[in-house]
């Protein structure tokens, strides 16, 4: 199985609009981060984790030839905005696209993009499959289990996911006890981490970090990064040896 970073940043990215301070202004191409997302590989097949606006950029980056499938964690527009471009798949290679997604996520999809769901849709629109999911539910995916790890965006469920031995949460807060233990075991965990500073609806870097310390993964990788926790150099310089500062195009093999 194969992980790929497709971006890394919050919703406003890195560079920040406007921004001139040290880690917008850095040379350093990790330093460079487009919207969350992420795509595990298996099979040879590929499994896309959140859409957001930066999508398109993300699949011509990466010369992705076709998506099996999109798993949403929740509605907010850096994870969703993109999903208009999976029509590009549904042109290529004559299927509709497999969402998966809880009911937050199919409401605003709804609001979001009307045309896909109208009973008389224009020709060319995108053509999805909607998968309603729950955190109480596992379920299949070309015969590998995935299982939803509920987590809290401030009062907002969000759901992650654990495909085999990788577990991966962005817009995390909080974690109940009980969907903590869905992770336990993970060999690779990505969590969010948005900044040095506590924040109201993220984790901040103190606050993932005791959540690696208790999940105990070999591997973890930092992502959702705001431009104030710093450059990658120097946020990697404060991390355990088995803790990563991801960054945009960074393959894992798990």
């Amino acid at each position: 199985m194969k992980l790929t970073f497709l971006g890394t940043g919050t919703s406003q990215g890195i560079p920040v609009i406007a921004c001139d301070c040290s880690v917008c202004t850095s040379t350093d191409s990790r330093d460079k981060r487009l919207r969350t997302s992420a795509m595990i590989t298996l099979d040879h097949k590929n499994y896309v984790i959140d859409t957001g606006p930066d999508f398109r950029q993300q699949m011509l980056r990466e010369k992705v030839r076709d998506v099996s499938a999109v798993f949403f964690t929740h509605e907010h527009k850096d994870h969703v905005a993109g999903m208009d471009d999976v029509r590009a798949f549904n042109f290529k290679h004559k299927k509709d696209m497999d969402v998966y997604c809880d009911a937050n996520v199919e409401k605003a999809l709804h609001r979001e993009y009307p045309y896909v769901f109208a009973a008389n849709t224009y020709p060319g629109v995108p053509k999805v499959k909607l998968h309603l999911i729950t955190k109480e539910a596992p379920f299949l995916v070309n015969n590998h289990l995935v299982t939803p790890v509920e987590v809290l965006h401030y009062k907002l469920p969000v759901l992650g996911y654990r495909i085999l031995d990788v577990t991966y949460i962005t817009d995390a807060k909080t974690i109940a006890v009980k969907e903590l233990e869905k992770i336990k075991g993970s060999k690779v965990l990505v969590l969010n981490a948005l900044r040095l500073q506590e924040h109201i609806s993220h984790f901040n870097l103190s606050e993932a970090l005791e959540i690696i310390a208790l999940v105990k993964p070999e591997r973890a990788y930092l992502t959702h990064l705001s431009h104030l926790m710093g450059t990658h150099e120097e946020i990697t310089k404060l991390l355990p040896a088995h803790v990563f500062i991801a960054y945009d195009g960074l393959v894992v093999d798990c």
